[in-house]
């Protein structure tokens, strides 16, 4: 059993309690992790644009997984959907303005949330932190 003190349930700990933060955040605006996820992802493409297949790879979900995902964020404004003028077999997703708007406030709310996390330390502990989180990282992939 895992102490309660132990490295791993203190990073349980935090990671709980900022997706507890965060989906409280996301339920104001009738939103999921998993959609906010589609919306990150297209944001961090040239065009803010991807094939349907492009985002169920990078996500790596189902292809019905994917294409619900993008109709829930379809109905809600976020994203546009059309077909590949290019192959007219394949679906592409576009962000929609809503969805960059959308992106703009979590980034807010994600600045918020780590200086909250790292409020307790100093300018130098947070340098530290972060090349300490990094190390760790590595270490794991």
């Amino acid at each position: 059993m895992m102490e309660m003190d132990s490295c791993g349930a203190l990073i349980k700990q935090i990671h709980d309690t900022l997706e507890k933060n965060a989906n409280n955040s996301m339920r104001a605006q009738d939103m999921t992790m998993a959609q906010f996820g589609v919306l990150l992802m297209l944001n961090q493409t040239e065009n803010r644009e991807l094939s349907l297949k492009e985002l169920e790879q990078r996500l790596h979900v189902a292809q019905s997984t994917a294409a619900g995902l993008v109709s829930r964020l379809e109905q809600k404004g976020m994203v546009e959907g059309f077909v590949d003028p290019a192959d007219r077999r394949s679906k592409r997703v576009r962000m929609a303005e809503a969805g960059i708007a959308c992106c703009e406030e979590a980034d807010q709310n994600m600045k918020l949330a780590e200086e909250k996390l790292l409020s307790g330390l100093t300018e130098t502990e947070r340098v530290i932190f972060h090349s300490l989180l990094q190390k760790v990282q590595k270490t794991m992939q």
